[in-house]
């Protein structure tokens, strides 16, 4: 996996994927997927797992590029499906942006469908409703003794609040991602760029009481998909607000991130992890939200500024295509190997996570053109 100059046709990457989608229908079916091991295949979690509205995502963006309803017919039933779970006992959490905007966000954008912007709105209301006032934070899970916990990856469903109010006109719910973003900036990207996963306030007083290790190596440690959710996130909040501090935010991040790539650009889960870090797992999705993110930078400023996080995006999604990618093995229900969820747990290092199939997708189908932005 060394570095390779030669640049590679995005348009030719764009023809493997979909071929690569086609079988996944196949292979997958309507599983909810989440992780495929050394198997291949994909499993099964339940529909208010975090995950849930990837796969549909990723089939949204194929139909939105390439016009074909068997991508559409596929994809249709997965925000009814989420919606009506929220009416039952479920473990909705922060997440509700991963599930509802690659559903039903997109799908509104896209048909404009008038039952995917109400379900959309009302995951916003119960996003919004999770917002700590003392704190300017959205809280993160659900588990008794975690009121007062927020965690970076909540930057990246920002977008549904910012949505929520374009669509509704309401302000509300831009006024809370807007409150969150300032606490990411305050409290969860360090001065060198790296980010806290998660922060602990006082649920009452909003006071900040300790960064917790979550799932990166350590409280100061460099966890990559943290720096990369938080440098997409910052970049959402600076699209949708024009404010300065969400672009300086998500450059500080951006700049730390690119610049703790080993030499093959696809980055170690946790850049600051002990030992010798050669020797650490690779996070291919924590490459492929960061290229997507730094593509979304790039789209915001001048190409002469923009160059060098365009630059590195491609760099990234090369390396995964050329080193990462299954094309060679029609029986992987995944697109990327080499994935790595929570590596302190021991759970899921070395595997395919489906997220990072899709933020592949979407960085690739972005650099083809596609302008329906759900993050």
């Amino acid at each position: 996996m060394g570095d390779k100059t030669e640049l590679l046709d995005f348009s030719a990457i764009w023809e493997q994927i979909m071929p690569k989608v086609d079988r996944m229908i196949a292979q997958i079916g309507d599983k909810s997927p989440h992780v495929a091991g050394a198997d291949g295949k994909y499993d099964d979690k339940r529909i208010d797992w975090w995950t849930s509205g990837f796969w549909p995502g990723i089939l949204w963006i194929m139909h939105d590029m390439t016009g074909d309803d068997r991508y559409k017919e596929v994809a249709w039933h997965w925000d009814e499906r989420l919606e009506r779970f929220m009416l039952e006992p479920n473990h909705f959490d922060h997440d509700v942006g991963f599930h509802f905007l690659p559903t039903a966000v997109i799908k509104h954008k896209v048909t404009r469908d008038e039952d995917a912007v109400r379900r959309g709105l009302f995951a916003a209301n119960f996003m919004a409703g999770r917002f700590n006032l003392n704190g300017g934070f959205i809280r993160a899970w659900n588990g008794d003794h975690q009121s007062g916990w927020s965690i970076v990856d909540t930057a990246m469903n920002l977008a549904l609040l910012f949505w929520a109010t374009k669509e509704s006109g309401d302000p509300r719910f831009g006024q809370i991602a807007e409150a969150h973003a300032d606490t990411v900036v305050r409290a969860f990207i360090r001065d060198d760029g790296s980010v806290n996963h998660i922060v602990s306030f006082d649920p009452e007083t909003g006071e900040v009481l300790e960064s917790l290790g979550g799932q990166g190596a350590a409280p100061d440690s460099g966890w990559s998909r943290g720096t990369a959710w938080a440098l997409y996130g910052m970049t959402i909040a600076y699209r949708y607000t024009g404010k300065t501090a969400y672009l300086h935010a998500a450059q500080r991040v951006a700049h730390y991130f690119i610049a703790h790539l080993p030499e093959d650009h696809v980055p170690h889960w946790d850049f600051r992890a002990d030992g010798r870090l050669d020797d650490e797992p690779r996070d291919s999705s924590a490459g492929a939200c960061a290229a997507s993110g730094l593509i979304e930078l790039s789209m915001l400023l001048t190409e002469k500024t923009g160059r060098v996080y365009r630059d590195a995006a491609e760099r990234i999604l090369q390396s995964l295509y050329r080193d990462y990618g299954t094309w060679d093995d029609a029986g992987h229900e995944a697109i990327l190997r080499h994935g790595t969820g929570h590596k302190p747990a021991g759970q899921n290092v070395d595997v395919s996570l489906i997220y990072g199939d899709y933020f592949f997708v979407e960085a690739i189908a972005k650099l083809k053109g596609w302008k329906h932005r759900i993050f």
